[in-house]
């Protein structure tokens, strides 16, 4: 097989393992163009491969775990909360359920209280399916070592990691729902979709106005969201309606039609568990021209404070 067509067949694959290892697109990306150079030049030097896709998948896993090591010393001094970069994605099939719930913002920040090794791990065994020997084989450890890793890091996860299966209808009902009663400022209608313990996080990486941490409780999360669409309504912000990492989300537009915000919605029976909301600029530049928007209020905000 080509060169060109092996890279069509297996990058998607390899870039799936690489974004849930690192939450980070512009870092996933990386990882695998730097696995299919060193895959390409075996490949000149004739050294034997008997499956690219398992070479591959080793290498992705194994640059992933060192980009990782490396990228959780800058995220220590990262200002606010940090959250993974998002995704657009498609409608997804009810038997890629599993696959869809490991996309989701949730699910990748609770893979942050796991160790490199244990995420790898984990996502190979619990979400692609590798057989222990494989994970064991990539991961350079024997089969015994990557069972006990697997489950470290199933203890670590516990019942935390949310399960969003619910009918496509019900998520665009509720996603919906709440979208209309932000726009109208409607505080009933929207404490009403929200889950008691619902949790609302946001990412402006100290660039953009954003959450400084995280916000619990039906109440205080809906008005917390209510106050940032008042602020969007001001600026001739629009919302628009789309798939998030696997989930219901938006994206928030200016008048100049360039991006402000990713919005991700994680919907557990019937009701909205977690509001996601990234607006750092860096974290927006690989899905459309990004506004500044953010920027030049937050300027104004210093302005009215040292007036």
């Amino acid at each position: 097989m080509s060169s060109p067509d092996l890279y069509d067949e297996l990058r998607p694959r390899a870039f799936a393992i690489a974004y849930r290892m690192l939450g980070s697109v512009s870092e996933a990306e990386d990882v695998v163009q730097e696995a299919f150079l060193r895959m390409h030049r075996a490949r000149r030097r004739d050294e034997p491969i008997a499956s690219p896709r398992a070479y591959l998948a080793t290498l992705v896993t194994r640059l992933a775990i060192d980009q990782l090591r490396s990228a959780r010393v800058r995220r220590e001094s990262y200002v606010g909360e940090w959250l993974p970069e998002p995704l657009v994605t498609g409608p997804t099939p009810a038997d890629h359920a599993e696959t869809a719930d490991s996309l989701s913002l949730a699910f990748l920040v609770l893979l942050e209280n796991l160790t490199p090794r244990q995420r790898a791990a984990f996502l190979l065994r619990e979400v692609f399916d590798y057989p222990y020997p494989e994970v064991a084989r990539i991961l350079g450890t024997d089969v015994d070592g990557t069972r006990h890793l697997v489950a470290r890091a199933r203890a670590h996860l516990g019942s935390r990691r949310a399960r969003y299966h619910a009918s496509r209808r019900q998520r665009e009902e509720l996603a919906n729902g709440f979208f209309a009663a932000a726009r109208q400022g409607d505080l009933r209608a929207l404490e009403a979709l929200l889950a008691q313990d619902v949790a609302l996080r946001g990412d402006g990486g100290g660039k953009v106005p954003a959450l400084g941490r995280p916000v619990h409780g039906r109440e205080r999360v809906a008005r917390t969201v209510l106050r940032g669409f008042a602020v969007y309504a001001r600026h001739g912000v629009r919302v628009r309606l789309a798939e998030v990492n696997g989930q219901p989300g938006a994206l928030a537009y200016d008048a100049r039609d360039e991006l402000v915000a990713v919005m991700e919605l994680g919907i557990a029976e019937d009701r909205i568990h977690t509001v996601h909301s990234i607006n750092n600029p860096d974290k927006l530049r690989h899905l459309d021209q990004v506004s500044d928007l953010g920027i030049r209020v937050r300027a104004g905000r210093r302005t009215d404070e040292r007036a």
